[in-house]
C-alpha cells in the first residue's frame, strides 16, 4: 500500500464555495473511502497490528468511564513513571469504527516514553453529536480523576484524534484537564457536514451545528492557560478535508490564537496515520514537541 493509491486532488476551494455545490458534489467531497482506493486494506492492517498490541498489554483494556456499552477506554503503558498521556480518538464520521481498530496508533509514542489512551464512544445515530462530544470530554475527566489509581494521566495530557476524532479532540481545547491538542485531518466546521449524506445519521440540530463546530468556539478561554494546538492534514487528501484544517487555522489567526499547521506532503486521509504509528513519524515528532511546549509553559 502506497500513497499512489490516492488520486491526485486539486487545491482546496475557497472557504464558502461548498455552499454553491449540489448535494451529490458535497457527498463526494467528504467521501474519504472512495477517494482512497485501498482504505479498507489500511483499516485491516491497523486492526491486525492493534490486536497484537492488545494481546501484549491486556491489563488496562475496556475500562468503563461511563454507563454505555461503548463508553470504555483502553490504556497502554510505556513503562515509565509519571509519563505524559496521549489520548487518541478514532474517526469514522462519528458513526463507525471502534477504538480496538486503532490501538496501534499508540506504538510510535510508546517508544518515546508516552502512555496512550483510546476512548470509545457511542456511535450515531444511537447517540447525538452532543452526546458524543460529552462522552469524550467525560473520558478525559475520568482519566484525570481516576487515572491516579492506575498510575496514569497525572502529568501532561494531550487530546488528539483523526477525522471525526480530530473534531472531538478539538472540542476539548477549552478543558482545564487538557494540556495540548493535535487534530489530524479533522472536521472543524459542521455546516457542510449537515448539508451532505453524513447528516442522515447525525441529524444535527441548527444549534448543534454552531455550538459543536470548533471553528465557532475559539473565544472560549481557560483562565491562565494557553493550550498548544496543532492541525495536521495530508496534501493528497480531498480538498474539503484540507480546507477544513486551513479554515480553522485562519480562524485561529483572526483571534490571535497560536496554532501550528502541519501539512504532511504526499499523505492521504489514511496514510497520514502511518506518521503516528511509526516512532520516527512526522506526527509522532509533532506530538512530542507539543508535549514539551506544555511542559515549558507549566514550568
Amino acid at each position: 500500500m502506497t500513497n499512489a493509491a490516492a488520486r491526485d486532488v486539486p487545491r482546496p476551494r475557497p472557504d464558502e464555495a461548498w455552499r454553491d455545490w449540489t448535494k451529490a458534489e458535497l457527498d463526494a467531497a467528504y467521501d474519504n473511502s472512495a477517494a482512497v482506493t485501498d482504505s479498507a486494506a489500511w483499516l485491516a492492517q491497523w486492526a491486525a497490528r492493534s490486536a497484537a498490541l492488545r494481546a501484549r498489554q491486556p491489563e488496562l483494556l475496556d475500562l468503563p468511564y461511563g454507563p454505555g456499552d461503548r463508553t470504555r477506554l483502553d490504556i497502554f503503558r510505556c513503562g515509565q513513571n509519571n509519563a505524559p498521556l496521549f489520548v487518541f480518538v478514532h474517526g469514522g464520521y462519528w458513526q463507525r469504527n471502534s477504538k480496538a481498530v486503532f490501538s496501534c496508533m499508540a506504538e510510535g509514542l510508546l517508544a518515546h516514553g508516552v502512555d496512550v489512551a483510546l476512548p470509545g464512544y457511542t456511535l450515531a445515530p444511537e447517540a447525538s453529536l452532543t452526546q458524543i462530544v460529552g462522552e469524550i470530554r467525560a473520558a478525559i475527566r475520568w482519566l484525570r480523576n481516576d487515572g491516579a489509581a492506575l498510575n496514569v494521566a497525572q502529568g501532561r495530557l494531550m487530546a488528539s484524534g483523526w477525522s471525526a476524532g480530530g473534531h472531538l479532540a478539538a472540542s476539548c481545547l477549552d478543558m482545564p484537564e487538557v494540556d495540548a491538542v493535535l487534530a489530524i485531518s479533522g472536521i472543524h466546521d459542521l455546516a457542510p457536514v449537515a448539508a451532505c449524506h453524513l447528516n442522515d445519521a447525525l441529524r444535527l440540530l441548527p444549534g448543534e451545528i454552531a455550538s459543536l463546530s470548533p471553528i465557532n468556539n475559539l473565544s472560549r478561554r481557560t483562565s491562565g492557560k494557553s493550550t498548544p494546538l496543532a492541525l495536521a492534514w495530508g496534501t493528497h487528501e480531498l480538498p474539503e478535508l484540507q480546507r477544513q484544517s486551513g479554515a480553522f487555522a485562519r480562524a485561529c489567526a483572526a483571534v490571535s490564537r497560536p496554532c501550528v499547521t502541519a501539512p504532511i506532503v504526499g499523505a492521504n486521509h489514511f496514510t497520514i496515520l502511518q506518521e503516528l504509528v511509526r516512532p520516527d513519524g512526522a506526527l509522532t515528532a509533532l506530538a512530542l514537541d507539543l508535549l514539551r511546549q506544555r511542559q515549558h509553559v507549566d514550568g
